[in-house]
């Protein structure tokens, strides 16, 4: 039976890409190598860090405590969206790639940082090799999950669903199973499920409970059940874990329905990620707030640098930034083409399909429309953007 904390962090794995990196991770040349003062004075988790960091440096050849830091740099690239923490990572674990051939732990945490990176293939190959070490492990199994769901192989995800449910708590395996079905056709059922078995579990981690009532929320929302997703996002809140997951999809739903400048307090201070800089600007453009322009700058920036070095990790985010604030649909629909060869979340098929639309290029949104019809995905927003296209279910 796996550890809460294990089960914690493999409910993170679920919604690994929901939030995109902005950029690529700067991996330092060295242990040694200073790249910021961070406020570690502040933050639990960058103590730790830290220490870690400062242990490592005197004890450069402890593998355990290499692997320590990677994966507390990776929690912390996950909740705050910051790339550089899986460069610090990366650099982390690098010293390890020659001995640690036998460890399920390195493949675990390397099979993470490839897939931040968008390197799919490679991070399924990494996860393999982690549970044929450790069969029993949870962790490798909820990320290839969660990559099979950004791939749209939906099949091959509820296999590892599956697999979990022989292998972790039950409120865990049957989120996975539950998600795969809301995917899929089956989203009053999936909801229904998923909502009985939270009601039933008993000493849920709070990590696992965030990422449940957050993928309850997002069911209820395409279910237009307005007050229960409101009562999710604030079960899942109320957690107390920062998760920038969490935080983007509660801040799409404010906006959806109009609750702009809850967005901004919600937001306040988190300049720093992108997934939450464009959702900080499209609210404070609708409510005119004095720091908007500033804003739209730090993003187009953003957006400009990963331009230049051929970073194609902000894709969707800056489709959006294109379509929703830029209003240049040829250039919004050029990154939401390019994205959707790699990642086809219902997110990135609402961006592609609505960029179309705006573009009045009903051909580039096929593979969309496709998806659309053929996974049976229940959302009447994206039905009726897929009408305008000429597309049915």
């Amino acid at each position: 039976m796996p550890s809460p904390r294990c089960a914690c962090v493999a409910a993170a794995a679920l919604c690994l890409l929901a939030a995109r990196a902005p950029a690529a991770p700067y991996t330092p040349a060295s242990d040694t190598e200073v790249v910021e003062r961070l406020p570690v004075a502040s933050d639990p988790a960058l103590r730790v860090v830290e220490s870690l960091r400062r242990q490592l440096a005197s004890r450069p050849q402890d593998q355990a405590l290499r692997l320590d830091l990677g994966e507390r740099y990776f929690a912390l690239a996950m909740a705050q969206g910051d790339p550089r923490y899986v460069g610090y990572a990366m650099s982390s674990i690098a010293p390890l790639a020659q001995g640690a051939g036998q460890d399920g732990r390195y493949w675990l945490v390397r099979g993470q940082l490839q897939q931040y990176s968008h390197d799919f293939e490679g991070a399924l190959a990494s996860l393999k090799r982690a549970s044929e070490l450790d069969p029993q492990a949870v962790e490798p199994v909820a990320w290839r999950a969660a990559i099979y769901m950004v791939q749209a192989q939906y099949a091959w995800a509820a296999a590892e669903c599956d697999r979990m449910g022989r292998i972790a708590p039950g409120l865990f395996a049957q989120g996975c199973t539950a998600y795969v079905r809301a995917t899929t056709g089956q989203l009053v059922p999936a909801y229904e499920m998923l909502s009985d078995a939270v009601s039933n579990a008993k000493d849920v981690a709070p990590g696992l409970m965030l990422w449940v009532q957050t993928r309850l929320a997002e069911m209820a929302v395409r279910l237009q059940r307005w007050g229960d997703a409101q009562r999710h996002y604030a079960a899942a809140l109320a957690q107390g874990i920062t998760d920038q997951f969490l935080l983007a999809s509660y801040a799409d739903f404010l906006l959806q329905r109009g609750r702009p400048q809850e967005v901004v307090q919600l937001l306040d201070g988190w300049e720093r990620s992108d997934v939450l800089l464009l959702r900080l600007a499209l609210a404070g453009r609708a409510v005119n707030h004095p720091r908007t322009g500033e804003w739209l700058s730090q993003l187009r920036d953003r957006f400009e640098a990963a331009a230049r070095r051929g970073d194609r990790l902000h894709e969707q985010e800056a489709a959006r930034w294109e379509l929703e604030l830029e209003h240049d649909a040829a250039k919004a629909l050029a990154y939401a083409k390019s994205n959707y060869t790699k990642q086809k979340e219902p997110r990135d098929a609402e961006v592609l399909l609505r960029a179309a639309l705006a573009a009045r290029d009903p051909a580039a949104a096929q593979p969309a429309l496709e998806w659309l019809k053929t996974s049976g995905y229940e959302d009447p927003v994206l039905q009726e953007v897929a009408a305008k296209l000429g597309g049915t279910r």
